[in-house]
């Protein structure tokens, strides 16, 4: 079998869907899997590796063939790459996948693919990986409807990492019979604490004696709601609470100026996989306050529910972060944007031992169960041997 990915974007290019990406180029070569990717390139680098927006170059990732497509610029965050149609065209036709996985949204890319389709027909089954709607150019939404609706018609599964990815698309209906539920995974492997980060852990309790401390890593943007965190940090009760916030962003600067003067607060930066690994052994919750469905799911915060960290969020209608972490039993949910709820939540959390122990026992409970890398792999060869 042979499987090629369609992606936006592709490592060293950070970001959610491009980490699923290669996710799935992970659980391919686990099963024995050939698998190649076609993206659009980009200026992006991390550590060696290093990318540029205006080259069409062929590389590997993890032992994965990765075609990456000039592009020339973006309109609306779309690259436009006038020579991407050669290239899909080549691939398709030298390669002959027997499943393609196209992650949406990606509007440019999808009329290549249909227009590949409606000359050549069909000879792969198509998965669309939906990993959120279009929600924020509404006039581009609109120019692509029709386009989007031929998608899902030519489509064999639509695949969901929750059920409310489907279950709230404007286009559920019309994926009928074609939802097929494939959980994100959580690099679980890569969380394992060695000594020195658990002393590091342990003088980061020890620095902060009886406080319950809460742990944020983000990018610092409108989308992750730390504006909001911040006002309902104000508005707690709770003597005991502190959160670290790290990481770093087009906010952080307005960020620390709302959060002056405010103790139960502090900005560690942007910090590697080691610290971040510290941190969430220390902490006692998991602050997840994003407010748009641009978080569709929330790797940071399935991180913290796998240390057994419960979490406060807000309802987020469509995103899967709700489903992820569910109110009550692994954590607390807020109405949306509403910070005295939030700091309710906070103090609720900080000032009951018991409580915050079992919705915590509960959180890594369900992460075990359903997002570890050996279920996500798992997970794809059952999805590939359904059609076979």
């Amino acid at each position: 079998m042979k499987v090629l990915q369609i992606a936006k974007y592709m490592y060293p290019f950070l970001g959610g869907t491009e980490q699923v990406t290669r996710d799935l180029i992970g659980a391919f070569n686990a099963n024995g899997i050939d698998n190649k990717v076609i993206c659009f390139n980009e200026d992006s680098s991390d550590g060696g590796v290093v990318t540029h927006r205006k080259e069409t170059v062929t590389d590997k990732v993890d032992g994965v063939e990765i075609l990456r497509v000039a592009s020339k610029c973006k309109i609306l965050s779309q690259a436009i790459a006038p020579e991407y149609a050669k290239n899909l065209t080549k691939v398709l036709d030298e390669y002959k996948p027997d499943v393609i996985i196209f992650h949406y949204p990606n509007p440019y890319v999808a009329s290549k693919l249909l227009s590949y389709i409606k000359k050549n027909g069909k000879s792969f089954k198509l998965y669309i990986y939906w990993h959120l709607d279009i929600t924020k150019q509404k006039v581009v939404r609109a120019f692509f409807r029709g386009q989007d609706r031929a998608l899902i018609k030519a489509s064999d599964k639509i695949l969901g990492a929750t059920p409310i990815h489907l279950e709230m698309s404007r286009y559920s209906e019309e994926f009928g019979g074609k939802k097929y539920i494939l959980p994100y995974m959580i690099a679980d492997d890569t969380l394992v604490l060695n000594d020195e980060e658990r002393r590091a852990a342990a003088k980061i309790r020890e620095e902060n004696p009886g406080k319950i401390i809460g742990f944020f890593i983000g990018r610092h943007v409108a989308y992750k709601g730390l504006d909001y965190l911040i006002e309902a940090v104000k508005k707690t009760k709770s003597s005991k609470l502190l959160i670290f916030i790290a990481g770093d962003g087009e906010d952080t600067a307005k960020l620390k100026a709302q959060a002056e003067g405010l103790d139960k607060i502090r900005f560690i930066g942007k910090v590697d996989d080691s610290v971040k690994r510290s941190y969430l052994e220390a902490s006692d919750l998991t602050i997840f306050p994003s407010v748009t469905r641009s978080e569709g799911f929330g790797l940071a915060l399935a991180e913290g529910m796998f240390f057994g960290k419960p979490a406060v969020t807000f309802t987020i209608p469509g995103s899967g972060v709700n489903y992820l972490c569910q109110d009550k039993l692994s954590g607390i949910e807020c109405p949306l944007k509403d910070t005295d709820a939030y700091a309710g939540a906070l103090d609720t959390l900080a000032e009951d031992d018991v409580l915050r122990a079992k919705y915590g026992e509960n959180a890594r409970r369900e992460i075990l169960a359903k997002y570890t890398k050996d279920r996500f792999i798992a997970n794809v060869k059952k999805l590939l041997e359904e059609d076979t």
